[in-house]
């Protein structure tokens, strides 16, 4: 694996940052990545995978959080998604930075 390969494969964990700048930045940057370079780099291919679906089952629970604020369980699940997801993803960008495939726990395979 090229060193080119794995700064990509880290550019697809690093895009999710962009949900900071823009709204679902989160999802848009990690896909615009992996659409450019899946063809030709499988350690992208399989990053943008990865992110993506971790993006998208992350998507679901905050939403399902955002019911349950209703009931107050909700702000609780929030903050814990919160640095669940920074923290999983921290540790996927440093995975991919050293050529590693990395599995992101509790994702749901939408994209296969």
């Amino acid at each position: 694996m090229t060193k080119e390969e794995k700064n990509w494969g880290m550019f697809c964990h690093m895009a999710v940052f962009a949900g900071f700048v823009f709204p679902f930045g989160n999802l848009i940057a990690p896909l615009v990545l992996w659409l450019m370079k899946k063809d030709e780099m499988p350690f992208v291919d399989y990053n943008g995978k990865e992110v993506l679906n971790f993006q998208l089952t992350l998507l679901i629970a905050v939403f399902v959080s955002w019911l349950l604020v209703v009931v107050v369980i909700g702000i609780f699940l929030l903050a814990v998604l919160g640095i669940f997801a920074l923290l999983v993803t921290v540790i996927g960008l440093i995975k991919a930075s050293q050529g590693e495939y990395y599995h992101y726990p509790l994702t749901i395979r939408f994209i296969k």
